[in-house]
C-alpha cells in the first residue's frame, strides 16, 4: 500500500471478494484482456482518428516502455492534464502499466492547483498539452517545477489534437520531452497488487483549504482520492451492467475525461470493459455534440445538469438524427423535474439521473424506473454493498423521509484522502463512514433525493 493512503481493513477486502465485488485484476491487465477479446473492434474515436482495441493496447505497451526508458519509475506519481483525446486514455493506462500512479487533473487547473497536486504527491513528472485553448501548459509546468524539485520530467503535446513537435524549452531544472519520445518496444509484464492505489482523482468534496502559496486564485485546492484497481474495476463494471452496456454501444465522452463520471461511471473504463466504443470530444459546443451523436451513431450520451438546459435550448427540430440514442445520463444533481421531463421527448430516449463523486458513492435511477422516480430522484446506490446513513449535525440518524447529512461506506468508497490526516479526521467516522457533504433524504421506496451540499463538519 502506498504510504499516505488509508488501507482497507483486511476483513472488508475479504468480504468484498467473497461477495463478488472484487475480482483481483488490475486495470492494465483488464485492458490487455479486452484487447484480446475485442481486438479489431473500435475502442476510441476522436474526430477522424480511430483506434481498435489491439492498437490501443499496443500504444499503451509502447508508451509504458517509453516512460520507463525516460526515467519514470514504478511508484512515481505523475500529473496527467490532457484534454479528451486518445492520448489521455493511452497515457493513464500506460502509466499504470509501468507501475506509476497517474494523478488526474482537468485542463482547467492552473498553477495553484497543479502546484498543490505536485507538492502533495511529490510528483516526478507532468504530462500535458503544450498549449491548450491559449494557455501555456509548458510554461506552467516549468513554474511548478521551480517550487517542486522532485518534478524532474515533463512530456508535452504541441497541440490538443495530439500533434508532435520538437523539444520544448523551459528555464527550470525540469527536463522537457515531446510526447513522441514515449515510444519503445514492449517491456516485461509487471505484477500488480489489485488492492493498491491505481490512480488519484481530485476530490469533489470542498476542502476549504487554500493553496500553500496563495495567489490571485480564490479556488480552494482539492484533496486527493486514491482509487484502487479492485474498487474502480468493480464500480465501472457494475455501472455498465446497470445500463446493459455492451459491444454495440457507442458512448460519448463530452465532459472532462479526467472526471470520475466520464472515466468510470461507467465511462471510458466501463465501456472498454464491455467492448464498446468511446467517442471523445473536448468540451464541445452543443452543435458539435449533436453532430457527433448523428455521425458516430452514439447510443449513450452524458452531460452535466448545468449543460441540460443549453443543450435543450440549442436543439434544432429535426436537423439531426438521434435515432441511435437509447440513454442520456445527467450528473451533478439536482436536475429540476421540469427540465428532466423535457429530455426524453427531445432526444427520444431514456434519461438516467446520476449522483456521484470521486470518493466513490454512485446513486443512479434505473432504466425500468417510472418517470416520477427518474424526474424527481437520483435513484438508488449502485451496489448492494453500499451502506448509507442520513444523520443530523450531531451524527444521529434522522427519521425516515427527513433530510440529513449523507454518510456512506462500501466496496468502491475510499477510506481516506491521500496525505490529509486533518481532513480525514473530519470527513470519516472511526468505523469508516465517509461524510459526503451532501444533504439528502430517502423516499419511501428507497430512492435518494439530493437537496444540496453542506460542509460535513458543519
Amino acid at each position: 500500500m502506498l504510504k499516505g493512503c488509508t488501507p482497507r481493513l483486511p476483513e472488508a477486502i475479504g468480504r468484498y471478494y467473497d461477495q463478488g465485488y472484487y475480482q483481483g485484476a488490475a486495470l492494465p491487465q483488464l485492458l490487455a484482456e479486452h484487447a484480446r477479446t475485442y481486438a479489431t473492434r473500435t475502442a476510441l474515436v476522436h474526430g477522424e482518428r480511430r483506434l481498435t482495441y489491439r492498437e490501443l493496447n499496443r500504444r499503451v505497451d509502447r508508451m509504458a516502455a517509453g516512460l520507463t526508458l525516460r526515467g519514470v519509475r514504478a511508484g512515481d506519481r505523475v500529473i496527467v492534464q490532457l484534454p479528451n483525446i486518445p492520448e489521455f486514455v493511452i497515457t493513464v493506462y500506460a502509466l499504470m502499466r509501468a507501475g506509476a500512479l497517474p494523478v488526474l487533473a482537468p485542463t482547467s487547473h492552473r498553477t495553484d492547483e497543479i502546484g498543490h497536486l505536485t507538492h502533495v504527491t511529490e510528483a516526478a513528472a507532468y504530462i500535458g498539452p503544450g498549449v491548450h485553448r491559449g494557455f501555456d501548459h509548458t510554461k506552467m509546468a516549468s513554474q511548478v517545477s521551480d517550487d517542486n524539485p522532485r518534478l524532474r520530467r515533463a512530456f508535452t503535446l504541441d497541440d490538443p489534437d495530439g500533434g508532435q513537435g520538437g523539444f520544448a524549452t523551459a528555464a527550470s531544472g525540469c527536463l522537457f520531452f515531446p510526447f513522441s519520445t514515449l515510444d519503445a518496444p514492449r517491456g516485461p509484464d509487471r505484477a500488480y497488487d489489485p488492492n493498491d492505489a491505481a490512480f488519484f482523482l481530485p476530490s469533489d468534496r470542498p476542502s476549504g483549504r487554500s493553496p500553500d502559496k496563495p495567489s490571485d486564485s480564490a479556488m480552494a485546492v482539492p484533496d486527493l482520492v486514491p482509487r484502487t484497481h479492485n474498487d474502480y474495476a468493480y464500480q465501472s463494471r457494475a455501472a455498465a451492467e446497470l445500463i446493459g452496456l455492451g459491444p454495440d454501444d457507442v458512448c460519448l465522452a463530452a465532459l472532462p475525461a479526467a472526471s470520475n463520471f466520464v472515466f468510470g461511471c461507467p465511462g471510458i473504463v466501463g465501456t472498454l470493459a464491455a467492448g464498446g466504443t468511446v467517442v471523445l470530444i473536448d468540451d464541445p459546443e452543443p452543435a458539435d455534440v449533436f453532430r457527433a451523436i448523428e455521425t458516430e451513431k452514439v447510443t449513450i450520451a452524458s452531460l452535466s445538469a448545468a449543460d441540460a438546459e443549453p443543450w435543450l435550448d440549442a436543439l434544432p427540430d429535426g436537423r439531426y438524427d438521434f435515432s441511435s440514442l437509447r440513454l442520456v445520463q445527467v450528473v451533478d444533481a439536482p436536475l429540476h423535474p421540469e427540465l428532466a421531463a423535457r429530455i426524453r421527448p427531445a432526444f427520444g430516449c431514456r434519461l438516467q439521473q446520476v449522483f456521484g463523486m470521486a470518493e466513490g458513492l454512485l446513486s443512479l435511477t434505473r432504466l425500468a424506473d417510472t418517470d416520477e422516480v427518474i424526474h424527481h430522484t437520483q435513484g438508488r446506490p449502485l451496489s448492494p454493498g453500499d451502506e448509507v446513513r442520513l444523520t443530523g449535525p450531531d451524527g444521529t440518524d434522522v427519521p425516515a423521509g427527513s433530510p440529513g447529512h449523507l454518510w456512506t461506506r462500501g466496496p468502491y468508497t475510499l477510506r481516506g484522502y491521500y496525505k490529509a490526516p486533518g481532513q480525514n479526521a473530519r470527513a470519516f467516522t472511526p468505523d469508516g463512514f465517509f461524510k459526503t457533504g451532501a444533504l439528502a433524504r430517502l423516499t419511501e421506496d428507497g430512492n435518494l433525493v439530493v437537496e444540496g451540499r453542506v460542509r460535513p463538519e458543519d
